[in-house]
């Protein structure tokens, strides 16, 4: 069922779903009291605030796009999606070295990997969708022209180092909540959020470049500005500084268009088994 209402919503232009988006988003943000607690609590934490009636639109505009973004014709998403700056993703693919792609969860963040993809081999890391009918199309949509897919597990990072090695470019969405054993606690808005240690590891292992990416999703549905940045940060330190230097590229990141952030999400709880901040100081 799931899967034939995103196949007929795909036919849909993109500003009328980000129109049925911003309405979902408000109905969502007035059933759900648990919803609002936490959207509102990290938008203040970090700042923000002010954006809150943004959010609420942009959040829901984020689940109803991706009916198109998966299941529209590939031609239909290329007409809508612009590329800026990616003279620096050519020149670190000319030098060989791959790449590592961070993207938060900021605006179109499944459009990012997919566009980049039309231009030079890539491949994600992924976690399936916990709705098992929605495994079949998130895969496959995922996995259009030169993107593969690596699972959040030991052996995709294994795909992920070798891919590295032979010059190819991988991508990571950096501020989900690790796994026990694959993060630290790291300061992320003034808070301390359990961080992944493996984008810096990558990094260093492979010699390769990080560049930080995201699609800022424009106004009245006209589609998606993907930028790229180069990270300048100092990833020569512990782990702990290291995941500390990733999280402030995101900060940045998120400060260009706050009100496109997934600030729904828990990122600040502690995973299974895992010491809280305070017992890990």
């Amino acid at each position: 069922m799931l899967v034939f209402l995103f196949r007929l919503l795909s036919a849909l232009p993109l500003p009328a779903l980000h129109v049925l988006g911003s309405g979902l988003g408000w109905l969502v943000y007035g059933l759900s009291p648990s919803y609002r607690r936490r959207l509102r609590a990290n938008l203040a934490r970090a700042g923000f605030s002010s954006h809150l009636h943004e959010a609420v639109a942009e959040s829901g505009k984020a689940i109803v796009e991706l009916p198109f973004i998966w299941c529209a014709a590939q031609e239909r998403v290329n007409a809508v999606a612009e590329m800026e700056n990616y003279a620096l993703v050519q020149a670190a693919l000319d030098r060989g070295h791959g790449i590592v792609f961070l993207t938060p969860h900021l605006g179109c963040f499944e459009i990012t990997a997919q566009q980049v993809s039309l231009h030079t081999p890539l491949t994600v890391m992924y976690r399936p969708p916990r709705k098992a009918a929605l495994k079949p199309l998130v895969e496959g949509a995922r996995a259009r022209g030169n993107m593969e897919l690596a699972p959040a597990n030991l052996s995709g990072v294994r795909v992920l180092a070798k891919k590295l090695k032979k010059g190819e470019p991988i991508g990571i969405l950096p501020d989900q909540v690790p796994q026990e054993g694959e993060g630290v606690w790291a300061e992320f808005f003034g808070a301390p959020a359990y961080t992944m240690t493996l984008p810096a590891k990558l990094a260093q292992l492979g010699k390769s470049p990080i560049i930080l990416t995201y699609a800022e999703r424009l106004p009245q549905g006209r589609g998606f500005l993907i930028r790229f940045f180069e990270f300048d940060g100092d990833l020569s330190g512990t782990p702990a500084e290291q995941a500390r230097a990733i999280n402030r590229a995101m900060e940045q990141l998120i400060a260009k268009v706050p009100a496109q952030y997934f600030w729904s999400y828990n990122r600040y709880k502690s995973p299974e088994g895992v010491a809280g901040p305070e017992q890990s100081a």
